[in-house]
């Protein structure tokens, strides 16, 4: 049993809170222990996250931990896998780690994603059926490849057809599952958004007439990126595709000014820092200050990472009978957002980890 005293986020009242058999409640608990601290936000969400990949691919159950750790230290409660290889429905069990929802593999064509990462279908038509498989074996959400290079023509091309796509989405959410896909490019955006697409991941080809549709249609941007980050990099290294190695330069150049625009046409941006991979876990507060620099407020970004990616999650923040799940910090992030880097008390179901 706990008590707190701070400015409760994101109303910005100072308040009494009490942590109860791991709940938030605002009425006294007799015994509770106080914390120091001024400041009480929402646990952070990372919602591209990927604990079980590793530089070389999946990664062991074990290692899978270790990255859910990292991110927890870092201020992370709830993750969004968004595509794992391994099944880490043990993880969930767990009260050390952060919430994870469950994204299923990602699902692609062969040589048409990273090897090892994805379900490989034989043929764009089985996309539906592989779908409400996804949908039957995750926490709600479906991961698409919605683009990749194509070797045959040198530069990123889409993965599957339009109708393909349209019946894949109307599968998941007859099943009462979301749908996220990785796009970089700008060839399968059309497709992908009309087919009614929940969400895009990394998005760098928008258009600002396809951001206003994102946001007249609701649609959410994951834009990663610290990800984005690593293109002039993978250009480099794809000397035998100039094309393609050329638009992942530009798609670098240009991603600020486009989730910007995208925040200005009213799109829901939210925080991912696709930790997996390319990216080491632990980072999301540098996705947040990355968010930040490209356009929204420091609230905005904060919000993008905590309150509203719960509330887009279908998670409570700090609220009566709400799983206490918070940060407690010494100074106002939504003044300083490195004060996300230092809190005084990580609380994760109602457990203080310090």
């Amino acid at each position: 049993m706990y008590h707190l005293r701070g400015v409760v986020l994101p109303d910005g009242v100072e308040r009494d809170v009490w942590i109860d058999d791991g709940r938030i409640t605002f009425e006294p608990v007799e015994g509770a222990r106080t914390l120091d601290g001024a400041f009480l936000v929402p646990g952070l969400v990372d919602a591209h996250c990927h604990p079980g990949i590793g530089a070389d691919g999946p990664t062991t159950l074990e290692q899978a931990s270790e990255q859910a750790l990292r991110d927890r230290d870092a201020g992370t409660l709830l993750i969004r896998d968004c595509g794992l290889p391994i099944d880490v429905r043990p993880l969930q069990q767990r009260d050390d780690l952060p919430r994870i929802i469950r994204s299923g593999q990602h699902l692609a064509l062969p040589k048409r994603y990273l090897p090892g990462l994805g379900l490989e279908l034989d043929h764009p038509d089985q996309l539906p059926d592989a779908v409400a498989a996804q949908a039957a074996a995750g926490d709600g959400w479906v991961k698409l490849v919605g683009d990749w290079i194509d070797r045959s023509v040198g530069d990123l091309a889409p993965l599957w057809p339009d109708d393909v796509l349209a019946e894949a989405v109307k599968v998941a959410h007859d099943a009462g599952a979301r749908v996220t896909a990785h796009v970089f490019g700008e060839a399968a955006l059309p497709g992908l958004i009309e087919a009614g697409i929940d969400c895009l991941e990394h998005g760098t080809g928008l258009s600002p007439d396809q951001m206003a549709e994102l946001a007249r249609r609701g649609t959410a941007l994951v834009p990663t990126l610290i990800n984005i980050e690593n293109f002039p990099g993978i250009a480099d290294r794809a000397v035998r595709y100039p094309t393609y190695a050329a638009h992942m330069r530009a798609l670098h150049a240009g991603v600020y000014d486009m989730v910007g625009a995208a925040v200005d046409a009213g799109v829901a941006v939210y925080a991912g820092s696709d930790a997996g991979g390319m990216v080491e876990h632990g980072r999301l507060v540098d996705e947040i200050e990355a968010l930040h620099r490209a356009g929204m407020t420091r609230e905005q970004a904060l919000a993008a990472a905590s309150w509203a990616a719960r509330e887009w999650l279908g998670f409570e923040g700090l609220a009566e009978g709400a799983s206490a799940d918070l940060l407690v910090l010494d100074a106002d992030p939504r003044e300083d957002l490195s004060a996300l880097r230092r809190p005084r008390h990580i609380i994760l179901r109602g457990v203080v980890i310090d």
